[in-house]
């Protein structure tokens, strides 16, 4: 019986196959449709790479107006004024710029502040007959403050740096820059430089009484004996250093940490209200969510907080620590090491803290020398403020505009207590 195969369809016998024309002809006899998009793609690409190298140069430029402003106060026309040889290529050494133009100083600047003004060393030596011994009225680990007189009869404080290379350099050139930028009531002025050649001198307002360390402790200095502080003046000094570092922290932008925040950067002016000096180890705080800046440990032992001393990380809450240590001071008149003091009371922190927050013990940790003049609702509440700055975890630690909204009550209590205005923010820190 034969059996009768179905045929195969005729494209499984391999025969040839014409589709139907979708177009393909008319693509192929115009050669633009393919052509023009190819063309469209590259110029899209070329686009975006302009984009990315004009968003590249951009702080480039700010950062070319930033040094043009700088030329302008440190620049060979002005120091030639100053009667100096140096040029400007050498005043802008690669680590002098590293440390102004956004390398380790971390931001980039924007126009000076033309208030500094440029003075020649002549000049200063002259304010201060000669450099003299007898007009001396500090002596620190940066150099030598004098008390001098302008030509225009302005008295100042003028501080001659020690001359020890890059780091010395480096401090000059950061306490110009922040302090010419940032200005408020509770940071001390910055009247002038001097950069004649390989001299580096400040002009500071002079602050007549001194600093807070001389006070708190009765330090005669140079033939001159400070006497004790009564409790309101140490209130209204705790305000004006929290209103500082409130400043610091959260009126300039980028924030500036001090990092060497202490009751000797904390000078006194003839009414006694205080300001904060000494930027010497200044740094500008991160734009991270946490602030957190990695540098060498520098500072006073003492002060130093805990995680910034062991780690080197670095925020605002290490000043807040700081500015803690000098709230103790301020209610015991201890200094926060001391070996001298019995045992167990070595450490200021370690022998306050356990006071601080109980109410029957927060009186004996008072300054003697207040004799009972004070007063102890008032003290309770400095004692819990001072607790909760120098506590062990930064996270724990206040900011400082909770601190300034707290002592601001207890001020307005004290006799005259009378506040300044509240800086306004300073956007055009930087």
């Amino acid at each position: 019986m034969a059996v009768n195969f179905l045929s195969p369809p005729p494209l499984l016998l391999h025969q040839s196959y014409t589709p139907p024309d979708t177009g393909g002809s008319f693509i192929a006899s115009n050669p633009m449709l393919i052509i023009a998009p190819a063309v469209i793609a590259l110029l899209l690409v070329i686009f975006i790479a302009c984009l990315l190298v004009y968003c590249r140069e951009k702080p480039r430029n700010d950062i070319e107006i930033s040094k043009e402003s700088l030329h302008d106060s440190f620049g060979s026309e002005r120091l030639s004024k100053c009667g100096s040889d140096v040029t400007s290529s050498a005043i802008y050494s690669p680590d002098v710029r590293s440390c102004i133009y956004g390398g380790k100083l971390g931001f980039t600047l924007q126009a000076r502040n033309r208030g500094a003004q440029v003075f020649t060393y002549k000049e200063l030596e002259l304010a201060t007959d000669g450099f003299s011994a007898s007009n001396v009225i500090g002596n620190g680990g940066f150099g030598i403050v004098f008390r001098g007189t302008l030509n225009d009869g302005t008295v100042t404080a003028i501080k001659k740096l020690h001359r020890d290379g890059k780091q010395g350099e480096r401090e000059f050139r950061l306490e110009v820059d922040l302090l010419s930028q940032l200005h408020s009531p509770q940071l001390v002025g910055l009247l002038g430089y001097c950069a004649d050649q390989h001299h580096r001198l400040l002009v500071f307002e002079f602050m007549p009484n001194g600093n807070l360390q001389q006070h708190l402790h009765q330090i005669p200095q140079y033939g001159k004996v400070y006497q004790p502080l009564d409790w309101w003046t140490r209130l209204r000094i705790a305000l004006d250093c929290a209103r500082a570092l409130e400043f610091l922290h959260e009126h300039s932008s980028p924030s500036i940490i001090h990092r060497d925040f202490k009751p000797s950067n904390v000078l006194l002016d003839h009414n006694f209200r205080a300001k904060v000096s000494d930027f010497g180890m200044a740094k500008v705080g991160s734009d991270k969510l946490n602030g957190q800046v990695l540098t060498r440990v520098l500072g006073t032992t003492g002060y130093l907080a805990p995680e910034y001393a062991s780690t080197g990380k670095l925020t605002t809450k290490s000043d807040v620590y700081s500015y803690g240590m000098v709230l103790l001071e301020l209610l015991t008149g201890r200094v926060p090491v001391d070996s001298k003091r019995p045992s167990g009371e070595h450490v200021l922190v370690s022998w306050a803290l356990p006071r601080l927050t109980n109410r029957e013990k927060v009186e004996e940790m008072v300054d003697p020398v207040l004799k009972g003049q004070f007063s102890k609702k008032d003290l309770i509440q400095v004692a819990a403020i001072a607790a909760v700055c120098v506590q062990a975890e930064a996270d724990y630690r206040p900011l400082m505009t909770d601190v300034v909204q707290s002592l601001i009550p207890l001020v307005l209590k004290t006799p005259g207590g009378s506040l300044p205005a509240t800086p306004a923010r300073n956007y055009d820190s930087f």
